[in-house]
């Protein structure tokens, strides 16, 4: 892979660079965000329960006064962590267990793909939602649920393109100087599949908020009162009628969220795929 030409075509991409934009503004307003706020999560104050938005509450306040924007950009930092934390989990397992899978071959590479299948065979949110019936609630364990989700992902991206390049010329030539297995999966082949991972990833980021904030919403994911983006959209949702923002506001802000994550997804598949890029820069 011609890293430098990857950069440079990333670079001179509006896809990217408004991609990273948003997803910059998105982690720098959760991080820095709730520093600046001259509100707490947690601060009540029934005199201004249900107020629209305005100078003082952009994001309105809620059934109790509290200020949405305040719980938005913290709930966002739990959502974010949950994401980040259970795809980077299933990225670790499943490439190890793609590589190994596909290099190993016989009924290793067999029994990957028949549990592959077998977790592919129920929807993401669906598997998600008994896995964490399962397990029980928690933040712990809805992280365990969405990595167990996106495993057999990139355990089969890992193996599929593992396949590609276990055969070429320097993995041969680092068998016959006597590389053990592991070492020549850790140095000569993971580096020339972590491209397609790399995208699977920031994509995989994305749609672990999506399970977080859904599971959250219907009362399996983050419990009350650790503020979530799925957990602030199901306060909003019972007094919808009367602050309709908390509910909308909040949807909105992941709207966002999940823009600047898939625009990167989409800019750094191209930026890495050599016939992409050309078709990218014609």
């Amino acid at each position: 892979m011609d890293l430098r030409a990857a950069v440079r075509s990333f670079r001179g991409s509006v896809t990217a660079m408004l991609g990273v934009g948003i997803t910059a503004a998105v982690l720098i307003a959760a991080l820095l965000g709730p520093l600046a706020m001259p509100y707490s999560v947690e601060e009540m104050d029934f005199t201004s329960i249900l107020q629209a938005p305005s100078l003082a509450h952009p994001f309105g306040t809620d059934s109790f006064g509290r200020d949405v924007l305040a719980r938005v950009l913290t709930g966002s930092r739990i959502s974010l962590m949950v994401s980040v934390t259970a795809i980077g989990a299933a990225l670790a397992l499943g490439a190890i267990a793609g590589m190994t899978a596909a290099y190993a071959g016989g009924w290793a590479d067999a029994a990957l793909m028949r549990l592959a299948d077998l977790l592919f065979a129920f929807p993401s949110f669906v598997l998600a939602l008994f896995l964490v019936i399962v397990l029980g609630f928690g933040i712990g364990n809805l992280i365990g649920a969405i990595a167990l989700v996106y495993f057999p992902i990139f355990a089969r991206l890992a193996r599929n393109t593992t396949l590609l390049v276990r055969e070429e010329p320097y993995v041969q030539a680092a068998r016959l100087m006597g590389q053990p297995p592991l070492a020549i999966m850790l140095k000569e082949i993971l580096p020339n599949i972590s491209a397609p991972l790399m995208v699977q990833a920031t994509i995989g980021i994305a749609f672990g908020i999506i399970i977080e904030a859904g599971l959250s919403f219907i009362g399996l994911g983050v419990q009350p009162p650790t503020p979530s983006l799925g957990t602030i959209m199901a306060d909003g949702r019972d007094y919808f009628s009367r602050g309709p923002w908390v509910l909308t506001l909040t949807g909105l802000w992941i709207s966002v969220a999940l823009l600047g994550l898939n625009l990167c997804g989409d800019a750094l598949r191209d930026a890495l795929d050599p016939r992409l890029r050309q078709r990218v820069q014609a």
